[in-house]
């Protein structure tokens, strides 16, 4: 790899790709036109829609005017993905049925031209660094091997960065190396003439997903929240001036077992889900995101998009703090830090949410905005109940302990549990502690120091108010039964 490399930087630093290129085009004869892969610069795309879901899957559509002659002819379609599914390739042409597909993904440059040389014949270029004289010599190169390996008469060299300037010249550019990736298609044509072809197919490697940026004011009770949608493309191809449609929702795919799909962030939000139906285009089970004008979506780019701006929705800031089984803390443990807002049509942010990270920031004493954390959300229906933990508390603290755990008989068990809260701050907060783990076992809770709420069969939760610079203490006795 090492030589392969110092042999590219060769090629690019002591010839540069245009001299390379009026050195081909001066030495050596080119195939005719026809059977030319495509022109290289340029973009061959016709009319593009771009279709591009959640799971690194994207649907491309792409109406190109082809010019036929009667009969069968192959016909290329540059700049294609290079991430394409060959397998879900469609096209649609009036008056022609395919024959036969092939997708070319051999691409051209400098190490794959010498790698296809082997056992041809190459010139190479020597400049006199002293005099600038050029000496040229015909070579067969042998292996292309971690370095390139040549035969010039009866020695054999191998081609290295010794600073001696030397260019590599090529009698032809090999008719499986394209310029860029390239779908061939045999047609038979029942008619001459130029008529639209529809191409659809599958890519990877095109994506999106939803970031917000939500600005929370504490002393007003609200927040502002920006929507972006942020579109990735690594495939190798870029689809110029395209309709774009995002897909919000999970499509599944028989690919999908091949990909790996890295963890979501370790922070979830807590979400009532809302029953409210949205004003968005819905396909199936899916909301539809249209991009509003045509955009070019360039390969090796990431680009973002506004869809949603609401200021001063109604929002909260809060603690809480879940013990996930019944056992003891050996140290205190921070709460975690939460906003609460909503997304319902009145007073919330009235919109459907992709699912995306949303980036929390407050406002500090300078009124400069700060940023305070962030946590991933989940595709949320239109009015859900959204509350985000943003990161761990710096002065409240809660300790949960075991008092007594005792044996009732061989199927019950009683535990008493202390939970000793304490908040370190100037203002008085309230922590919604909440005790998890109950539902692996038949758990109830048959004395608690203050009214709480099952909130489902594994958390029974307490709001439970500490004052400034003081301390709170929940008790609770849970009998399970195995």
């Amino acid at each position: 790899m090492r030589m392969i490399s110092k042999w590219l930087l060769l090629a690019t630093l002591l010839a540069p790709l245009p001299a390379a290129a009026q050195e081909i085009l001066r030495d050596a004869p080119l195939p005719a036109p026809a059977d030319m892969p495509e022109a290289i610069g340029g973009n061959a795309q016709g009319d593009v829609s771009v279709t591009i879901y959640n799971d690194d899957i994207a649907l491309v559509q792409d109406i190109r005017p082809l010019t036929l002659r009667t009969g069968q002819v192959r016909q290329d379609f540059p700049d294609v993905s290079a991430q394409i599914r060959p397998e879900t390739v469609s096209l649609a042409v009036p008056d022609a049925r395919i024959v036969e597909q092939n997708f070319d993904f051999d691409l051209l440059s400098p190490s794959s031209l010498m790698e296809k040389a082997v056992g041809e014949t190459i010139t190479l270029l020597r400049t006199n660094p002293a005099t600038g004289a050029e000496t040229r010599e015909r070579a067969r190169v042998l292996a292309v091997n971690g370095g390139v390996v040549l035969q010039i008469g009866d020695r054999i060299e191998v081609l290295r960065d010794d600073g001696l300037p030397v260019r590599a010249i090529f009698d032809k550019v090999p008719a499986s190396l394209r310029a860029r990736p390239t779908l061939s298609v045999t047609l038979d044509s029942a008619r001459a003439g130029t008529r639209p072809a529809t191409l659809s197919y599958l890519s990877r490697n095109l994506g999106w997903k939803a970031d917000y940026v939500a600005l929370l004011d504490r002393r007003s009770g609200t927040i502002d929240v920006q929507g972006w949608i942020t579109l990735t493309n690594t495939t190798g191809t870029t689809f110029t001036n395209a309709r774009t449609l995002l897909v919000a929702g999970s499509v599944e795919s028989a690919d999908d077992e091949n990909v790996y799909r890295p963890n979501r962030p370790r922070r979830r939000p807590t979400i009532q889900a809302g029953t409210e139906t949205g004003g968005r285009e819905q396909l199936g089970g899916f909301y539809l995101y249209p991009l509003p004008e045509r955009t070019t979506i360039a390969d090796k780019q990431t680009k973002q998009v506004s869809f949603l701006d609401v200021k001063g929705a109604a929002a909260t800031s809060g603690y809480r703090f879940v013990n996930d089984w019944l056992g003891t803390a050996e140290q205190p443990r921070s709460a975690q830090s939460i906003v609460r807002f909503s997304n319902a049509a009145k007073g919330g942010l009235g919109d459907a949410l992709p699912a995306g990270t949303i980036r929390v920031y407050m406002r500090d004493a300078r009124g400069q905005a700060q940023f305070t954390g962030e946590a991933a959300i989940d595709h949320t229906p239109q009015g859900s109940k959204i509350a985000l933990a943003t990161g761990d508390a710096f002065d409240v603290k809660v300790r949960p302990i075991v008092e007594s755990r005792t044996r009732i008989n061989a199927t019950r068990w009683q535990t008493k549990m202390r939970y000793m809260l304490t908040n370190a701050g100037t203002a008085p907060v309230t922590i919604e502690l909440a005790q998890g783990g109950l539902d692996w076992s038949d758990t109830r809770i048959t004395e608690q120091s203050r009214p709480g709420e099952r909130v489902d069969a594994g958390q029974n939760v307490w709001q439970v108010p500490v004052p400034a610079n003081g301390s709170a203490v929940v008790t609770a006795t849970f009998d399970t039964r195995y």
